[in-house]
């Protein structure tokens, strides 16, 4: 592995991203500076924190960053509860986002206990 744009979740984070950028696209106008400002800094803040952490010195301070990033997925997640129970968009609409971060949830939980070994 080279560079950080080898991981496999931070390639899916991006795939993410673009993923989030398409289904907020689709929320009323009016939550321009709401939840769909939120969701994409959040969807954002994975990928931009693997990178940060994958080009430190220590896996103490990659696994800090790692934790950063964790974080920011579960805050999305709960943001994508909030935008489907406000209806925003068709269910189904939804789908291909919750199976990427459920995912990346999965790979940021195994790669932070690897750094953690």
């Amino acid at each position: 592995m080279n560079t950080y744009k080898d991981l496999i979740v931070w390639q899916k984070s991006i795939e993410l991203v673009v993923e989030i950028y398409k289904l907020t696209n689709l929320f009323p106008v009016e939550e321009k500076f709401g939840i769909i400002s939120q969701m994409r800094r959040c969807a954002i803040s994975i990928p931009s924190n693997i990178a940060e952490g994958y080009a430190r010195k220590s896996k103490k301070e990659n696994a800090q960053f790692v934790n950063i990033s964790f974080g920011s997925a579960t805050e999305l997640e709960t943001q994508i509860v909030i935008a489907k129970k406000l209806n925003f968009a068709g269910i189904k609409l939804f789908t291909k986002a919750d199976n990427l971060l459920l995912e990346i949830l999965k790979m940021l939980y195994k790669y932070r206990e690897k750094l953690y070994v």
